[in-house]
């Protein structure tokens, strides 16, 4: 028997959960299509949020012969099976072609389907779960419309969910329950995915037991349900979605923010990721204005890697909160990008001679170290000379940020007269 999403998935766009924005009243792609304008379609989002479902129902409505391809199993014989279809008597109106996982494809793949795509003998809706721009060849992307598909609320889910447990029910002749807090249990275990809640749903028909009327509990839902329903693939869209988030609530000074998608992460078993971001952080966005919070950081995560997973979870909540409260400062950060801009423009190509290395033989015999002045030779270990190559010699790469800490370094470097004016 199919998966209880197969067996009701909806045969109309009215029948569908969530994705209001693209194919309810007034939604962008259903707009498109009730005018009868059939484009080339990309569907891009988490999987169990209807991509499969709209391009059936589009299908189903187009009058083109449909074939059907998954890119993790499809080869290019089977692309050329698809074309042989083009050129029969059931191909007359074009072929639309589903592919589904199209992130698969190589790019030889992907270019095998431009000329039909362009002469209107296919017409392409592909299905993805990773973001396009990343996957899709230039040359296809550009002939194709992209329609991202979001996450499932809860709210939606639960009357995918009521659906379902009459659907069972018909099937089983029971009259089986479960209440509106359960069903809204399973509705959030689901991550916005349908397919995981109905399939939960359907588990926990069973598991219930034979008894026609009997109640479907949260206890039931909790003993079905893996310790964590978050678990992410860590090579996937969502996975950087998420490391990113987590960067910019920290950058933000959210510390409720960072706690949460921290434990996404490793809620997910996604340990390595997570200590990897957490340091990053340290330095670029805390960076000279708490210039200790890397060090601090780095004992944290030091701890996470010996302690493991679940223990790991708390110095890296120590960390995260750390880095949230703390002043920010990208100053450091910035100042590189700056001065990377000149080397990888070929500028300060000849050290100033007076910084050259002279620990070696015929060194000073080409003037290397010539006129260097020691600097501890002088009050306040400071005297002035230049140290950028000639053509950046007036370059300002760093800007004393505005924190506590930067300022008081400011002040210094006014003090001895070492402070820059800016360009």
């Amino acid at each position: 028997m199919n998966p209880l999403a197969d067996r009701i998935r909806p045969e109309s766009f009215e029948d569908m959960v969530g994705q209001r924005h693209l194919l309810g009243e007034g939604g962008a792609l259903r707009r498109i299509l009730d005018v009868g304008f059939l484009p080339n379609m990309i569907f891009y989002g988490p999987p169990g949020t209807g991509k499969t479902t709209a391009a059936n129902i589009i299908a189903r409505t187009s009058g083109k012969t449909l074939c059907r391809l998954n890119a993790t199993t499809a080869s290019l014989s089977d692309i050329r099976d698809v074309i042989g279809e083009t050129r029969g008597l059931f191909g007359t109106e074009g072929v639309l072609l589903y592919l589904d996982e199209i992130q698969y494809f190589n790019k030889k793949q992907q270019q095998s389907l431009l000329e039909f795509i362009e002469d209107g003998r296919i017409t392409l809706i592909a299905s993805t779960t990773e973001n396009p721009s990343f996957y899709i060849y230039n040359a296809l992307l550009s002939r194709c419309s992209v329609f991202e598909f979001h996450a499932v609320d809860a709210k939606d889910i639960k009357e995918a969910l009521k659906r379902g447990l009459a659907r069972l029910n018909e099937e089983n002749e029971t009259r089986k329950q479960a209440d509106d807090a359960v069903l809204g249990v399973m509705a959030q275990s689901g991550g916005g995915d349908v397919r995981r809640s109905l399939g939960l749903l359907e588990n926990a028909f069973y598991a219930v037991g034979r008894d026609a009327e009997a109640v479907i509990t949260a206890d039931l839902i909790k003993a079905l349900m893996p310790a964590s329903m978050a678990a992410f693939d860590r090579d996937g869209d969502a996975h950087y979605d998420t490391l990113s988030a987590l960067q910019k609530s920290i950058r933000g000074s959210d510390p409720d923010a960072a706690v949460f998608y921290l434990a996404k992460l490793l809620e997910g078993g996604d340990l390595f990721s997570a200590c990897r971001r957490l340091l990053v952080i340290a330095s670029e966005d805390v960076g000279a204005a708490y210039p200790m919070a890397a060090a601090v950081v780095q004992a944290c995560v030091t701890s996470a890697r010996e302690l493991g997973l679940p223990e790991a979870r708390i110095p890296l909540a120590n960390a995260a909160i750390l880095l949230a409260t703390a002043p920010k400062s990208n100053s450091a950060y910035m100042a590189y990008e700056l001065a990377a801009q000149d080397v990888r423009a070929g500028r300060g190509q000849r050290i100033p001679s007076h910084l050259r290395d002279t620990h070696y033989e015929g060194a000073q015999a080409m003037g290397h170290g010539e006129g260097y002045r020691y600097p501890h030779d002088y009050p306040n270990h400071y005297t002035a000379q230049q140290y950028l190559p000639d053509d950046l010699a007036k370059s300002v790469y760093y800007t004393y940020g505005d924190n506590k800490t930067e300022q008081a370094a400011a002040a210094y470097a006014e003090r001895i007269g070492a402070k820059k004016s800016e360009k």
